[in-house]
């Protein structure tokens, strides 16, 4: 008798605890990601910002799976899936056949129509975007630093984020304190601590998942920082030297995505059921309509919870999915005894600066300096790898008493591109 074949596509936090939630199965595990690694996003802004490297946050996927045997990982990308045929189709003509298909492929950037915006407005889901937006931040102050008339580098000085969720208000900042503490007396003709730093939301208040007194707590804190909030406007326009938000033009090469999300162009090849944002509205299951065997979790599945609202794009979601399918699997439950994905709440945080954090547990609201060492430790807990919580967590001690961030590092020149 053959073994039943799990193939799964994406090793983010969905994938890489379904794959392994079955490590002391019976089943013969392929899990396939275009990377060679895990990525731990929620901290991916703190490369962007050169307050970690990429390495502190990323984790061989091969060395995860070291010691369960019945894992393969392939790094490839997957470019179609046959469902009725049960074959998933890689990029370089090399075909996978499987008995229970989990995607996990995640989300990239959405410009709600707006595609031409991507490459002055670049978003945040890869180590690749990551440096890419932190070598943009810090050439921005140097490229200010050697102009003759101080009065052309505004637009050098003008940072701008769109979106006030948990990525654009920590993104903000962070910039802010980059600007006021980092580079503090580190030029001679410019004062990096008068940069601008706008966080531009389209909806009435930033971090509108949250109640409104953290919400309002957090834009507290942030105007502290000297970050300009703007909110109940939409971006009208973006292009290589300004943002338009309605009537307001502000002069910028420094804007950063954190506005929409889009799942993978991948779905599509299923014929399924998508939402707006191209996820595959599953089953209770997490399976898809007349396929059991095929189940689609994390940031590219729409699954409602108890109050039939889709769950939330986070890790924790993510996690208790991957987790879910796998014991679905391991246990060899048939569709019909299958029980509800039920997602467990453990609260929600973001960071808005050193010692600066909200959280909502339940119904207890807190922010401040404990909220702060509460968003550090989890984020630790969560991480993978001890080297990687250690380095991460010598770090940030660096950053909180020294307020110097380690990884000022620009790889290229700052003429690389076209003169400005």
């Amino acid at each position: 008798m053959s073994t039943s074949k799990v193939v799964i596509i994406g090793s983010g936090f969905a994938g890489l605890n379904a794959a392994k939630a079955l490590k002391h199965s019976s089943f013969d595990v392929m899990l396939i990601d275009k990377t060679n690694h895990h990525l731990f996003q929620p901290l991916l802004y703190q490369v962007a910002t050169a307050a970690l490297s990429p390495g502190e946050i990323a984790y061989p996927i091969r060395e995860i799976f070291r010691g369960q045997r019945n894992t393969t990982t392939i790094m490839a990308e997957v470019v179609s899936i046959d469902k009725n045929t049960k074959k998933v189709y890689l990029i370089n003509g090399d075909v996978i056949s499987y008995d229970f298909l989990i995607i996990a492929t995640g989300a990239r950037h959405s410009y709600f129509g707006n595609d031409a915006w991507e490459k002055f407005a670049p978003g945040l889901k890869t180590i690749q975007d990551a440096l890419s937006i932190r070598e943009k931040i810090l050439s921005s102050f140097e490229k200010a630093e050697r102009l003759n008339n101080p009065g052309d580098a505004s637009k050098y000085l003008n940072f701008v984020v769109i979106g006030g969720g948990p990525t654009g208000v920590e993104m903000a900042g962070a910039i802010a304190e980059i600007a006021k503490t980092t580079l503090f007396d580190n030029f001679r003709r410019i004062k990096p601590e008068t940069a601008k730093i706008y966080l531009i939301e389209a909806l009435p208040n930033i971090l509108p998942v949250y109640p409104a007194d953290l919400s309002s707590e957090a834009q507290k804190e942030l105007e502290d920082l000297g970050v300009i909030v703007i909110t109940g406007k939409k971006v009208t326009n973006i292009d290589e030297n300004s943002v338009t938000v309605e009537d307001q033009v502000i002069d910028t090469v420094n804007v950063i995505w954190a506005a929409g999300n889009q799942a993978s162009e991948l779905l599509k090849t299923l014929d399924a059921p998508l939402d707006r944002q191209g996820r595959i509205i599953v089953e209770p299951d997490l399976s898809i309509p007349d396929h059991p065997e095929i189940f689609v979790i994390g940031d590219c599945c729409h699954c409602k919870g108890k109050d039939e609202k889709p769950l939330p794009g986070v890790a924790p979601t993510a996690i208790q999915q991957g987790r879910y399918v796998g014991h679905i699997l391991k246990n060899n439950i048939a569709k019909q005894n299958r029980s509800p994905f039920s997602y467990f709440d453990k609260g929600s945080m973001a960071t808005i600066g050193k010692g600066k954090a909200i959280a909502m547990v339940k119904k207890f609201h807190f922010s401040g300096f404990i909220a702060w060492l509460a968003w550090g430790f989890i984020h630790i807990l969560y991480l993978v790898g001890f080297k990687n919580r250690l380095a991460v967590l010598i770090g940030w001690i660096g950053v909180f008493f020294s307020g110097q961030r380690g990884a000022r590092v620009i790889q290229g020149t700052l003429d690389k591109e076209k003169k400005q």
